[in-house]
């Protein structure tokens, strides 16, 4: 079997940190893995003048996957929007195609009551959050114009065509089908017309999915039912501003947004997919070791399943962090105090 060769790409806060944890975690399992690391975000700025620096990009291309740390530094906040370090990770997504972003949350047995719920609620948290991630306001025109009345307005345009609607909607389909075959389409379909065409899409495509019963939810709505019922969801699509926000909340409602992982993705698995938690890089903490490493782990699990083919050993990982935290292994963000390293190392004693 040839070497898979993962591009380490840490970035910038905390993401060296959770990136080294998740690491030392693949060193454990013993699999024939190859690393190259390269600067991405504002460390690649200061290194060459801009965030995603081609040699960095060649290696994205090339590697059979990406393990993220995290980008941004208030440092770079004035510069112009294109030299800023999160234009690194939307590059990366448009580059290689990145469209389809899974972002799973569940409450693991023991962080009851580090959710913002009642533990009674949080329990039955278990779902995945299906994110369009190369379309959207993020990636259409913006700016900023004068108007007529001589005042600044800033634009951004939100827009969707059918192919990539309907692209997502096959992926939250087709995971649906092998979960409890629920799926939820969150919109905001009474005031958007990009969001009716996304119903309209969606739809169309789930008369090829017969088995999996399709719930369309405005987003205000859900954003309310994630934190009354949780439950009720299991698998979510929904575009990039939506997806954005709502797996935010939903990790406060797992219990901290350390904890969930993400995979974006251009096929199903056996594919270059990049792997990043979806925390930021918190400069506050930025080498002060108080970072919670799990996010990272569960992110190289995903990367493990979905693109490395070794599914067991992802499972592996999983269960070594759910028995860490049901030992009572925490770090600040989970009302305890292990340092990072700690935390990785609690992970590997129970791996």
């Amino acid at each position: 079997m040839t070497r898979k060769l993962v591009a380490l790409l840490p970035g910038d806060g905390i993401g060296p940190e959770v990136v080294a944890e998740a690491r030392r975690v693949l060193d454990a399992l013993g699999l024939d893995l190859a690393y190259e690391e390269a600067a991405v975000g504002g460390a690649a700025y200061l290194a060459s003048g801009h965030p995603l620096p081609p040699a960095t990009l060649a290696l994205a291309a090339r590697a059979d996957a990406i393990l993220f740390g995290a980008v941004g530094d208030p440092r770079f906040d004035t510069l112009d929007r294109a030299l800023r370090p999160e234009q690194a990770i939307l590059g990366l997504r448009r580059e290689l195609g990145l469209f389809a972003n899974l972002r799973p949350a569940r409450l693991f047995a023991g962080l009851e009551d580090a959710s913002a719920l009642r533990p009674e609620v949080a329990r039955r948290i278990d779902m995945v959050i299906v994110r369009e991630l190369t379309g959207d306001v993020y990636f259409g025109d913006k700016g900023r114009r004068t108007t007529d009345a001589g005042l600044r307005q800033g634009y951004d345009v939100m827009a969707y065509d059918e192919a990539e609607i309907a692209r997502i909607a096959r992926v939250a389909f087709g995971m649906a089908s092998r979960r409890k075959r629920v799926l939820h389409s969150i919109d905001k379909a009474n005031v958007l017309e990009t969001s009716q065409l996304w119903r309209d899409v969606v739809m169309e495509v789930a008369r090829d999915y017969p088995e999996v019963a399709v719930t369309h939810m405005y987003v205000d709505n859900a954003a309310m039912q994630l934190v009354r019922n949780p439950g009720q969801f299991d698998v979510v699509v929904t575009g990039n501003l939506f997806g954005d926000i709502l797996s935010d909340q939903a990790s406060m409602c797992a219990g901290s947004i350390g904890m969930l992982p993400s995979a974006s993705l251009r096929a199903w698995e056996g594919d270059t997919g990049l792997y990043e938690p979806i925390h930021g890089s918190a400069p506050d903490i930025a080498g002060q070791g108080r970072a919670n490493p799990c996010a990272a782990i569960l992110s190289a699990a995903m990367m493990l399943r979905h693109s490395l083919g070794e599914p067991e050993a992802a499972d592996r990982v999983e269960a070594a962090v759910a028995q860490a935290i049901a030992a009572g292994a925490r770090t600040a963000d989970l009302g305890g105090a292990l340092s990072t390293r700690a935390m990785g190392d609690a992970v590997l004693a129970a791996l």
